[in-house]
């Protein structure tokens, strides 16, 4: 599996990232997700869209994509939400 780095976390939502990290089936992490309070329902929402976009980001990278401005403007939009 690739590596991610994932910035500006606190502890509690670096916590919820690697344990959703370490489970292998999403359904699992949507299992364990679903038995969280409803704050932290929705901060692994996020932490799980931070994932996807890096994921795209590494994967990107590593084909030696070219960067265009219009894709790089829209994933710092979507980060900074």
């Amino acid at each position: 599996m690739a590596e991610i780095r994932l910035d500006g976390l606190n502890k509690r939502q670096r916590v919820l990232a690697d344990i959703m990290w370490s489970i292998e089936e999403w359904d699992d992490v949507e299992r364990f997700v679903a038995t969280l309070p409803a704050r932290e329902r929705i901060e692994c929402e996020g932490i799980v869209e931070m994932m996807r976009l890096e994921l795209v980001e590494t994967y990107r990278a590593g084909m030696a994509i070219e960067d265009t401005a219009e894709a790089t403007q829209l994933i710092d939009k979507i980060r900074k939400l």
